[in-house]
């Protein structure tokens, strides 16, 4: 987890995608120039940083690719953004379950997503420009 600010999201974008529901991750292939297939994710912000999980824990792909490679494209709030990976400091894990709570409340998904498979597989998504 980073506390750079030079790599914060602007606020106005930040808060649009905490907002919606439609943001899909696609980290680089092994070529690090082609993009993975996209694959929609739940993600959630928490003290200003965005953070998604892998619904199939460690073993998802693109969980994976995003460790491996450390970047890619996040397509959110309408546009598409350059962004790198990394596995979260597991110091987040409260704050982020209490912002799954909150923001994904009454889904039969939530229950899941809370466990020891997907809290395992937490990134922080930083922007990037390229």
């Amino acid at each position: 987890m980073t506390d750079n600010p030079a790599s914060a999201w602007p606020e106005d974008l930040l808060n649009a995608i905490a907002t919606s529901d439609d943001l899909h991750v696609a980290p680089f292939r092994e070529d690090r120039r082609t993009y993975g297939t996209p694959t929609w994710i739940w993600s959630v912000v928490v003290d200003g940083a965005l953070y998604a999980r892998a619904w199939h824990g460690r073993r998802s792909r693109w969980f994976q690719a995003a460790l491996t490679q450390h970047a890619g494209r996040i397509t959110a709030a309408g546009a598409e953004h350059d962004v790198r990976f990394e596995q979260a400091d597991p110091s987040v894990n409260a704050r982020v379950d209490a912002a799954y709570e909150r923001k994904y409340a009454g889904s039969p998904y939530l229950p899941p997503m809370l466990q020891d498979g997907p809290t395992s597989a937490t990134v922080q998504i930083l922007p990037t420009t390229r």
